[in-house]
């Protein structure tokens, strides 16, 4: 309850007594002593204003009432502002109007007198606002405003509204229903004919959906527009048909999220009570109460005199006795049994919605969830009918049920788990199935839906810490009946993530040994089975020993067929992991282009699963295959967007970081930067001693002589160049030729740097040149354009080239005319003579 609210009423007047509590009822109350400034929020609530309908919905101690006294207070209105204190769900009607009328008068509205009300007896004061009642002839009276008249509301009982304390009273109650709709058109006709806008502020306003009340006060916004400028502060959204001002753009909202402390105003709370603590604890503070005001106080009020506020911060959370207690007065004791049932089974939950919640609660209290969710603003909608409710208001939700009915906790996570992994919702199944104990079920989710890889940390997407934490021992320690593959594929895979591979091999055992028990009726099953424990050896083998993870690949490929082709699709992390050692494998047996094709093909599922360490893998395989196909430039590009952000670094042990020094070396050594290739060598050397590579270490030690042909000066003859890869048993012999031109393209490039080197280098420009030719030395070119060469010379069209460089045609184009150029030529075959001459080709 709002502290202002308390400060007043008289003592020992009670808060719902109309004859004496009313005149404390209207108008603006006093700022509050212990209020946190908002300028973000009365900002929003002076623009509102301007228009018909400002709501500020939230829950039971957000400041919603203390924010709309803020701006009341500290703000210019557009007009008078006049203020009601509302008395929530319990208002009667013929209170509510008077209220209304009293509230406008006191803020200098004009409004004519009513006539036909009944008077008081003599010494008894008049109600305020109903000194008269509209006849139906009085000329103020407006028949085409009137709404159907509304049946007359039971009389109020103790829990809801207390009897009047005043005959007075009693004949204002008496009244006939069927007169307000001519007082509310006689309210909305008077304020209409007003030039001035009136601000009316509704505070506590919580009438129900088609009562007398809401009616009338829909009635009145719609006739007085647009001078009547409607603010409402409640717990749950008024039935004011927010949807069609919302659509119209008439409504402006604040909600919980936007009532929610910020760090700054945190901080102006915890100073308040003189509590200094650092930055970051206040800010864990903050988010333990989801910026929840009256969560902040109360714990502001405890770090007062504790010797160790740090240290309370930790420990604060929704159990703490005073949240606790006043939400469970003010919020929890006042629901009805099937209400306190939805709300307390609901509790386990994360995210919650309809079907969900009656399947925790039962259908009699799911049937409440629609009313839930309208009138508790501690459930925040999370999109697609699902809900979140509050941490703290959740938090207190929790200790209630552990003290009321610690039995049922187990069962509500079961079932819970149960109705989530149908639904998909892996994630939320898993974390509640190990809630309740059940270990084999939540294997058996991860394994059912192929998200062994999200246990490998293959994907962004991660299931609960606690699943990484189960061991082999666990497994064994499970009652033999419910032994089964899925719980040892899991803790394989667990053990293999903390990098324990003596304990993921024995599981992977035990994994065979119950996958060869199951009956063969359950092939599925099986498949899946035996498609997570190929996922596991790939994702060991892939370092250690690329030839098991090979066949690893390819028993998983081979897999793929027997799964639900859909929920692998959901599932790229798998594909991407299989198609990066594939291509890996590829390379290094000479197939180039179905290498590039699978490393190309891994490169985008690795990017659809967020992983970039198997991106970062594909890209520098990539680059070591341009570069072993002499494209220079391409594979610089690649091997820098492999160490650019938001890509991780390599590590040690990563096979992909020899293969990038390696690359960087050789286009070092094309670009004539012999120290920059020498310092790249080293640490590839360096490298490969962690992780080693026989293949990568063959084109290192192959870079290591080009690195010494460059820094001899001269470039070395063709018949050397080409002996170069002679011998390498490392090296496929499909790739021999490849290699060959690749590092013919470096000597190339080598020899044309040479060529157009000015006389005083201690080189004569003319060493190749012909007698007679008095053509200017040619200027070196580009990878790029050599790689165009090369093909020009093979007698390719343009279009060819294109197709085979994956380069558009007008790119093309543009190479040959820088060959051309730098060639002086003009001709096709008179480039391809030229580059011939000068050993270009």
């Amino acid at each position: 309850m709002d502290e202002w609210r308390k400060r007043q009423r008289p003592p020992g007047t009670h808060a719902t007594s109309p004859a004496t509590a009313l005149p404390a009822r209207i108008g603006v109350p006093p700022l509050p002593a212990w209020l946190i400034p908002r300028p973000r929020l009365t900002d929003r609530l002076s623009r509102g204003v301007l228009g018909p309908l400002t709501v500020v919905v939230g829950p039971v101690g957000a400041g919603k009432s203390a924010l709309a006294v803020e701006w009341a207070r500290t703000r210019d209105a557009p007009g008078p502002v006049a203020w009601v204190t509302c008395d929530g769900a319990g208002e009667q009607p013929d209170v509510f109007w008077s209220r209304v009328r009293a509230a406008l008068r006191e803020a200098g509205v004009g409004l004519p007198p009513l006539s036909g009300v009944p008077h008081p007896r003599p010494g008894e004061a008049p109600l305020p606002g109903t000194e008269s009642r509209v006849s139906p002839t009085s000329p103020t009276s407006v028949n085409s405003l009137a709404y159907p008249a509304s049946p007359t509301p039971p009389a109020p009982t103790s829990a809801s509204a207390p009897a009047p304390a005043s005959t007075s009273v009693s004949l204002a109650a008496s009244a006939s229903a069927a007169d307000r709709p001519l007082q509310v058109a006689a309210l909305a006709t008077a304020l209409a004919a007003r030039e001035d806008p009136v601000v009316l502020v509704l505070d506590d306003f919580q009438p129900e959906t088609g009562s007398p009340v809401a009616q009338g006060m829909v009635s009145l916004l719609r006739h007085a527009a647009p001078v009547l400028r409607l603010v409402v502060v409640s717990r749950r959204d008024p039935p004011l048909h927010l949807h069609r001002h919302r659509l119209a753009g008439e409504l402006a909202e604040v909600r919980t999220a936007d009532l929610a402390f910020d760090d700054r105003e945190t901080a102006t709370l915890l100073a308040q009570h003189g509590v200094e603590v650092p930055r970051q604890v206040m800010s864990t503070l903050r988010k333990r109460t989801d910026g929840w005001a009256a969560g902040l106080r109360l714990a502001a009020m405890s770090m007062e005199e504790h010797p160790q506020p740090e240290k309370f911060v930790a420990q604060f959370a929704g159990d703490d006795e005073a949240v606790v207690s006043y939400l469970v007065e003010e919020v929890l004791d006042g629901q009805s049994p099937a209400m306190r049932r939805l709300l307390l089974t609901t509790s386990v939950l994360e995210h919650l919605n309809a079907e969900l919640a009656t399947e925790l609660a039962g259908k009699e209290a799911g049937a409440h969830f629609a009313a839930l969710v309208r009138q508790n603003s501690f459930l925040q909608y999370a999109g697609n009918g699902w809900y979140r409710c509050h941490r703290m208001f959740a938090d207190v939700l929790r200790v209630r049920l552990r003290h009321e009915a610690p039995g049922l906790v187990p069962g509500l996570h079961g079932r819970a788990a149960a109705w989530l992994g149908e639904h998909g919702l892996l994630a939320e199944a898993v974390r509640h199935a190990l809630t309740a104990g059940d270990w084999c079920y939540a294997s058996r989710l991860v394994v059912h839906q192929l998200a062994i890889g999200q246990v490998l940390a293959l994907t962004e997407a991660r299931l609960p810490g606690e699943l990484v934490r189960l061991t082999p021992a666990d497994v064994r320690g499970l009652p033999l009946h419910s032994l089964d593959p899925e719980s040892a594929l899991v803790a394989a895979a667990a053990a293999l993530r903390r990098g324990e591979e003596p304990a993921c091999a024995k599981a992977l055992e035990l994994a065979d040994r119950l996958l060869g028990e199951l009956p063969r009726e359950e092939a599925d099953r099986i498949a899946r089975c035996r498609l997570s424990h190929a996922v596991i050896r790939m994702a060991r083998d892939r370092c250690r020993d690329p030839q098991a993870a090979r066949a690893a690949a390819a028993d998983t490929e081979g897999l793929f067929a027997h799964v639900p082709r859909a929920l692998l699709a959901d599932r790229p992390e798998l594909r991407a992991l299989a198609l990066t050692i594939r291509g890996r494998a590829e390379l290094r047996e000479g197939g180039l282009k179905a290498a590039e094709a699978s490393l190309t093909a891994g490169l985008k599922a690795a990017g659809a699963a967020d992983n970039g360490v198997l991106r970062r893998d594909c890209l520098a395989e990539l680059a070591l295959l341009e570069v072993l196909r002499g494209r220079f430039r391409a594979a610089d590009e690649l091997a820098g967007h492999a160490q650019r952000p938001p890509l991780p670094a390599c590590t040690p042990g990563d096979p992909s970081r020899a293969a990038l020094h390696v690359v960087r070396a050789w286009v070092g050594t094309a670009r004539f930067e012999s120290a920059r290739a020498r310092s790249e060598l080293a640490r590839a050397h360096a490298a490969l001693r962690t992780a080693p590579d026989p293949f990568v270490a063959g084109i290192g030690s192959l870079v290591a002589q080009l690195v010494s042909a460059v820094e001899s000066g001269t470039p070395p003859p063709p018949e050397a160049v080409a002996a170069i890869p002679d011998g390498a048993d490392w090296l496929a012999e499909s790739l021999r030729r490849p290699v060959r031109h690749a590092c013919a393209a470096s000597v190339g490039a080598l020899r044309a740097h040479t060529l157009r080197l000015p006389p005083d280098d201690g080189r004569t420009a003319l060493a190749d040149h012909r007698p007679g030719d008095d053509r200017p030395p040619v200027e070196a070119l580009s990878a790029r354009e050599q790689d165009v060469l090369r093909r020009l010379a093979q007698m390719m069209t343009t279009e060819e080239i294109a197709e085979e460089l994956y380069l558009s045609v007008n790119t093309v184009k543009t190479h040959l005319k820088s060959v051309y150029r730098k060639l002086a030529v003009t001709r096709r075959s008179a480039a391809v003579r030229r580059a011939r001459e000068l050993e270009l080709l």
